[in-house]
């Protein structure tokens, strides 16, 4: 099968988003919150009104140098993106944070969600000069088994930091990717 794989992921220009991506990017957003994914809508049903202008103040941060967009394609299709952030503060300019890790559902187990992170984690050693990344997955959800098996470890919790809805608190659960 010819895309049993991404066929491509590479990094955002860090200039502009290329044309047609962001209502890629929000269209993939609002399906992979609407699967149950933890990336920041945790009642669905939710559409491109919701996530829209959320998208948007991410998109405004792709162009000042400290925020890059990583994105993966399949068939020529958005098939899943991620956000790879670097510190200014010089206390902890060593280290970047992964944001929005996600892979639309019909192109989950096919190995995005690793490409992903691999390319992050390049953009993050070679182009940036880091030392280490750092994300926060939602506990409860089979996140940190994904995280490990790429390398990450974690570093603490916050228990019950999370509240889905009334009776369903989640532990915040700090992951760390060094050396990179």
């Amino acid at each position: 099968m010819t895309e049993a794989r991404p066929q491509s992921v590479r990094t955002g220009s860090g200039e502009v988003l290329e044309p047609g991506a962001a209502g890629e990017l929000v269209a993939c957003w609002v399906a992979v919150a609407n699967a149950g994914g933890a990336v920041g809508f945790p009642f669905p049903p939710v559409g491109e009104a919701e996530v829209r202008p959320v998208a948007e103040k991410l998109f405004g941060e792709v162009g000042g140098g400290t925020c890059r967009l990583v994105t993966a394609r399949v068939g020529g299709r958005m098939a899943g993106w991620l956000a790879v952030r670097r510190q200014s503060d010089p206390l902890v300019a060593h280290w970047g944070t992964v944001h929005h890790v996600q892979t639309h559902p019909a192109f989950r187990r096919r190995g995005v969600g690793a490409a992903l992170m691999a390319e992050a984690r390049r953009l993050a050693r070679e182009e940036w000069g880091l030392e280490q990344l750092h994300l926060a997955a939602r506990g409860g959800a089979g996140l940190e088994g994904f995280y490990e098996r790429l390398g990450w470890r974690e570093a603490g919790r916050w228990p019950g930091a999370l509240r889905l809805s009334p009776g369903d608190d989640r532990d915040d659960v700090l992951m760390v990717l060094s050396p990179l």
